[in-house]
């Protein structure tokens, strides 16, 4: 039997660090509630992501939906089907409607273009989402939600450390989403973050991430969506490797790239001028009429040996009925195509070159 290789790896950094950073929770016995680490990671990530305040929380779905109650949003968001379903799910928990835009055919963000002619005297924000490590057009979304007044929240799940021109994808828009999930490039095992534009929501997202208790008044509305201790610990270990481990990625995200560019029928995500990616996901689009077989074919030849890959996105947010209705998929075609045709393939620290080599000998071998 071939040896295992996952889609993705947890990175987890030295044991014995973990347990020297935890030493200080056993002393004070503070497991939450802000405590001496939260605060600690919620600062050293403001300074790794260059901006004022991060609000940290229990997962990104839930610094998601805190955003959107946050800033008391009401009516439609124009959001992309080409995403992992907690981007919608936060959207109709919020009591908002999505209004699904389709995509770019080569980075597979939304697409500018398509925007303003969904946009109705009821919208009230867009919701992009960068994914696998490219980032969105934000130039082209910010004019237009300038030129009608919208909120843009990014759902920036994917863009931890993501740069453009030097410029960090947590200050794109009026709010950014970050999930610090285990599967993510930087995890604190279950985790997420709220960034905002505007420093008061910072203190408002605060609240509501705590039943809505301000000291010991009852200020508003709110849930708990609090990290813990033991998952802020897991996020200041990790942050200290998060450049080697992004630089580990590259290497074998590089080597996918020698392989597979250029091969007649598999389109690799466009490299994006000026965009430093953090190499999140490797997703590789298989057309069968030139490449000579489907996504599923590659995705079961993988497998036979050993080897998981996983298709993502699929299928599209916008075609569940439990979103309000099912949307046909000739209303994004774009999206529809890559959502048929997409394959992530194995990407994660310590993944190296030789078994980049290995999927890529297994990949090429179908190709007829």
């Amino acid at each position: 039997m071939d040896e295992k290789i996952l889609v993705t790896r947890s990175t987890l950094p030295p044991f014995e660090e973990y347990c020297e950073e935890i030493r200080e929770i056993w002393e004070s016995r503070w497991l939450t509630n802000s405590g001496v680490k939260h605060q600690a990671l919620e600062q050293a990530l403001c300074g790794y992501l260059g901006v004022s305040n991060l609000a940290l929380c229990v997962n990104g779905h839930l610094a998601l939906e805190c955003i959107l109650e946050t800033m008391e949003l009401k009516g439609e968001v124009i959001t992309t089907p080409f995403t992992f379903v907690s981007t919608t799910n936060a959207i109709v928990r919020r009591g908002l409607t999505p209004v699904f835009c389709d995509i770019r055919p080569d980075d597979f963000t939304m697409d500018p273009d398509l925007i303003e002619p969904l946009i109705t005297e009821n919208t009230c924000a867009i919701v992009p989402v960068h994914v696998y490590g490219s980032l969105c057009n934000d130039e082209a979304i910010e004019k237009i939600a300038q030129k009608y007044r919208l909120k843009v929240i990014y759902d920036a799940a994917h863009a931890f450390g993501v740069t453009k021109n030097g410029k960090s994808a947590a200050t794109l828009g009026d709010a950014s989403m970050f999930s610090f999930h285990a599967t993510k490039v930087f995890n604190t095992v279950e985790g997420g973050g709220a960034v905002f534009r505007d420093p008061a929501l910072y203190e408002a997202l605060n609240r509501r991430k705590n039943f809505g208790i301000n000291g010991e008044a009852l200020v508003s509305f709110g849930g708990n969506a609090k990290m813990n201790e033991f998952a802020a610990a897991m996020g200041l270990c990790n942050l200290r490797h998060i450049d080697a481990s992004i630089a580990s990625r590259k290497e074998a995200a590089m080597r996918y790239r020698e392989r597979l560019s250029g091969v007649p029928g598999v389109q690799l995500a466009a490299v994006q001028p000026g965009v430093e990616s953090n190499y999140a996901y490797f997703p590789a689009v298989f057309d069968p009429e030139v490449f000579g077989c489907t996504r599923d074919d590659v995705l079961a030849a993988l497998a036979e040996h050993n080897i998981a890959a996983r298709k993502y996105f699929y299928p599209l947010t916008s075609t569940v009925a439990a979103f309000g209705g099912a949307h046909p998929e000739t209303e994004t075609p774009v999206a529809a195509r890559i959502s048929r045709s997409v394959l992530c393939l194995p990407l994660y620290e310590g993944l190296g070159a030789d078994n980049a080599d290995r999927i890529c000998d297994i990949i090429l071998a179908l190709k007829k």
